[in-house]
């Protein structure tokens, strides 16, 4: 019986690993539009004259609640 050896895959050189992008372009678009959700949200809940703190949280609400809607409308 005669077996066969898989071919070892090549290891990646330094070049490749460079030119691959840190985030795909999809999440790029979902965390920047998400940002920019979560600065419209904080800016209008601050401008309403609440404390700046809960305006923070408000945007970071407002970021992770959209993150996620974003990612399943932008495909």
């Amino acid at each position: 019986m005669t077996t066969h050896q898989n071919p070892q895959p090549a290891a990646e050189s330094p070049r490749d690993a460079a030119t691959q992008p840190f985030l795909s372009l999809h999440t790029t678009v979902v965390l920047l539009t998400a940002l920019v959700i979560g600065l419209v949200i904080g800016g209008l809940t601050f401008l309403t004259g609440i404390s700046a703190a809960a305006a923070v949280l408000a945007g970071l609400t407002g970021t992770g609640a959209s993150t996620p809607v974003l990612r399943s409308l932008i495909r």
